[in-house]
């Protein structure tokens, strides 16, 4: 089944995927083809950056810059339930981060995500529901219309958080969006 989602992605598709805190939409982040479906199929505007999937430090090293400084900090952090807003590498789509210098990068803590961004190098990570719809948690909770409008569902089960991630900018130390994790990231920058 991963393999199956991963070759689609490889080839340009689009994949409903779980993670520990939500179900995603991924698309590869390099075929720009892919990541305007992902915009079309979640009715969300080109405007609205879209965060990014990795499943290694060395992976983030690709697409995004950080700070010496904060490294240790990611450590303990991530992999997990935390979106971190860093500076985008220059080799990283504008597309995907809506002309934006910073990109949200997840590091999830689901073997079945990080078996399918190894596979496939770093993916959208967006929740799969339509724009300002609520998020599903598992595959029957996913919008039909999502489901009909992707290339391959992947299901991996119920999540386990069941709500997005916190979402923080991790240059200014600052909570965004209060989601799953929010307690690793008190307990960790106050």
């Amino acid at each position: 089944m991963i393999a199956e989602a991963a070759k689609i992605l490889i080839g340009g598709g689009t994949v409903v995927y779980p993670t520990e805190t939500i179900y995603g939409i991924g698309a590869s982040i390099f075929i720009p083809e892919a990541v305007e479906r992902v915009f079309e199929i979640k009715r969300r505007a080109l405007a609205m950056p879209l965060s990014v999937a990795v499943s290694s430090f060395e992976m983030m090293e690709e697409v995004a810059r950080v700070d010496e400084k904060d490294r240790p900090l990611l450590r303990k952090m991530l992999p997990g339930p935390i979106t971190v807003l860093v500076e985008k590498s220059p080799d990283l789509p504008d597309l995907v981060t809506a002309g934006s210098h910073l990109v949200g990068i997840r590091f999830p803590d689901h073997p079945a995500a990080l078996a399918l961004v190894e596979m496939t190098g770093p993916i959208t990570s967006t929740s799969a529901n339509l724009s300002g719809h609520p998020p599903p948690a598992s595959v029957e909770e996913l919008d039909p219309k999502i489901a009909k409008d992707v290339d391959f569902v992947l299901d991996g089960g119920r999540s386990r958080f069941a709500r997005p991630s916190t979402l923080i900018d991790l240059g200014a130390r600052k909570v965004i969006r209060k989601g799953a994790g929010m307690d690793q990231v008190r307990e960790l920058i106050g």
